[in-house]
This record gives structure tokens, sequence and C-alpha cells, in this order.
């Protein structure tokens, strides 16, 4: 039943922004894609939409979560160890013959003050939020040379901005913000394009643990600009175009995806002064 609940809630998130525009239209069809921490949440919905878009796509986790997309396929990794994910990608080139796409979406981190984070734990936040992007780059490199290919690094607002309570999430987000600039500029004469996305705050299966309850996260999304939390197709719509001919001759950029930012705290300080 939990479940149940929890596609439905994802559903719902999805209606909220549909993509607007046929995804088959953007000229993906035929390539090949892979979606890290696509078997759930905001990277599941990218994965569906590339998928719409006619691409084959495969999500990897740990754990097989069963039922997926259509079009979409799951294989077993856990991609912060750099042997599982050149397997990964190997797996997928096996299978179909190439590689085009590659998104970084795994990642996150519980909330830990600074002072507090063990070694172990800080080691762990880098591995899944900087090392394994790094890991998967590599490994899908010698295959997008080959052809050329796009990689999104799915980043974060914690990158840019004061992150407290997450503080080696931020770091290690801001971090993957330089890694993506630096591989656009050394892996551009390979004809592989390299970008990343900054989302904002987003509308997940998991939001009551960072933003609270159903009041606190209307109370946020009412501050944001354009009025709302984001959704996964909010990002796979940055994700489609960023790897579409569209966007051919950009890479190294950061895409933000945050429905405007979020509303400086001062304001209101200054107001009830």
């Amino acid at each position: 039943m939990a479940r149940i609940i929890e596609r439905q809630q994802e559903k719902e998130a999805l209606e909220t922004s549909p993509i607007l525009i046929d995804p088959a239209s953007l000229g993906l069809a035929g390539q090949v894609a892979i979606v890290t921490g696509g078997t759930r949440g905001l990277g599941r919905d990218i994965a569906a939409i590339l998928a719409q878009a006619g691409c084959s796509v495969t999500v990897c986790g740990r754990n097989d979560p069963g039922h997926l997309p259509g079009g979409v396929a799951f294989q077993a990794a856990d991609v912060r160890d750099a042997e599982q994910a050149a397997a990964l990608v190997d797996g997928v080139v096996a299978r179909h013959g190439r590689l085009d796409i590659v998104v970084n979406n795994a990642g996150g981190s519980p909330a830990t003050e600074a002072q507090n984070a063990s070694p172990r734990f800080v080691d762990a936040i880098l591995k899944l939020n900087l090392m394994a992007p790094l890991f998967m780059a590599q490994a899908a490199y010698p295959h997008m040379k080959a052809s050329g290919g796009s990689i999104v690094n799915i980043a974060s607002v914690s990158g840019i901005r004061p992150s407290p309570g997450t503080a080696i999430y931020g770091a290690a987000k801001a971090g993957l913000l330089n890694l993506t600039q630096s591989l656009a500029a050394e892996w551009g004469r390979d004809g592989i394009r390299v970008n990343a996305i900054i989302a904002g705050l987003m509308q997940t299966e998991t939001s009551a643990t960072t933003y609270g309850d159903a009041e606190a996260q209307a109370k946020v999304a009412a501050s944001m600009p354009l009025g709302r939390m984001g959704t996964g197709n909010d990002l796979a719509g940055a994700v489609l175009w960023l790897c579409s001919p569209l966007a051919q001759w950009v890479s190294g950029a950061r895409i933000n995806v945050d429905g405007g930012g979020e509303r400086p705290y001062f304001l209101d300080l200054v107001k009830g002064a």
C-alpha cells in the first residue's frame, strides 16, 4: 500500500509540470542513455522522459526496483565504485553497441552538522556526489569519444550558496560544477559535451524529510518566484534540451533549474522590523 501511495504522489507531482512538447520530436530517437539513481524519484522521471524521447535507457542501483517505466531497463551497480561504474557502462555498450547519454543523477545526503561529520561520513558523501560522476564519465569517455555524446551532471543550489547542515554535500556539488567545466574543456575536441543542471528546491517522495509537513512545504512553494517547487519533469525538460541537437554548441554550462531561485531571507526580516 505504501508503494502505491508513493507512486501516486510521484504521478501527481509529474502532472503539475508536464512536458509541453512531444519528447520524440527532439532528435534523440535511437540513442542509448544511462541514468544513475534512476530507479526512483527525480532520476526515475528523467529516465521515463528519455525513454519517451525514443532512447534506450538503463538505470542502476544496488537493488532491482521491480517495475520500471516502459523502455527503461535495470542493471545492478554501485557507481561509487569505479569498477562497478565501468562494468555498468560496458554492459550497456555490449547490449546496445553504443552510448550517447550519461545523466549523473545519483546523489544526496542526510543532514549532519559539519562538526559532527565523521571521516567515514565525509568519504561516503564525497564518493556519491563527486567521485561517482567522475567514475561514470571516465568509463563513458572511450565510447563517447568514438561517436560523440552528452554527459549531464545533476548538481544543486547547495553547491553555489551556503549549505548549513549539509556542508559536505554542498562542497561535493560545488566540486561537481568545477568538474563539469573541466571535463567540458578537456573533452570538447573529442566531441563530448559536459553540462550541469543546478537543481533548486524539488518536490520528491521524500520532501517531508527535507521540508517538513504539507503546511511547511506549501509555505516553501509559495516563497518561490514561480510559486511552486520543482518536479522531475522540470529537470527532465532541461536534460532533454541539453542532450538534443538544439544544444549542440552548449558545453561546460551551468543551467539553473530553480524556479527563479530562493527569496533572500533578509527581505522578510526587514519587513518585520
